[in-house]
């Protein structure tokens, strides 16, 4: 399941994909649009400045800018940033596989075997989705449900 963090870096994501190319915007504008605590966006686009996603500038003109094109941003990559391995469980993490406690045979667990196959599914779609496609799905929906 997607944290706070990673639906909330989600949503900044799309927030500064929308900006007119060269603009920048600040955290506080960011939060305030978005509904989202200032204080815990701060440290999410800190995270996204550090793994490559997002530039930031201090002072006049400064603020939060995406580092490359939207359409090289994958959701898979900023997911995995803030929320770390896709896999539903640590033994069927590609990145972050820990052998489970109570199992004696990783191998041989269908337990583990099916959660690759999700970890892969989730992976799939994440991974080939990029953030212009995500703007795109958001400002595509019928006229009555923006309205609402």
């Amino acid at each position: 399941m997607l944290t706070k963090k990673g639906k909330y870096g989600l949503k900044a994501l799309v927030h500064l994909a929308q900006l007119e190319p060269g603009k920048t915007a600040f955290v506080s504008e960011i939060a305030e649009q978005n509904n989202i605590s200032k204080k815990f966006l701060d440290a999410i686009l800190l995270e996204l400045r550090k793994g490559g996603i997002l530039r930031s500038k201090k002072g006049p003109g400064g603020g939060y800018a995406l580092s490359k094109p939207a359409s090289q941003i994958s959701i898979g990559q900023a997911v995995r940033i803030l929320d770390g391995p896709l896999a539903p469980i640590r033994c069927a993490s590609k990145t972050a596989f820990e052998a489970c406690d109570d199992c004696d045979d990783p191998e041989d667990c269908q337990v583990r075997h099916s959660m690759m196959e999700v970890r892969d599914a989730v992976s799939a779609v994440l991974d080939n989705m990029t953030l212009e496609e995500m703007v795109a799905k958001r400002s595509t929906r019928p006229a009555e449900k923006q309205a609402q």
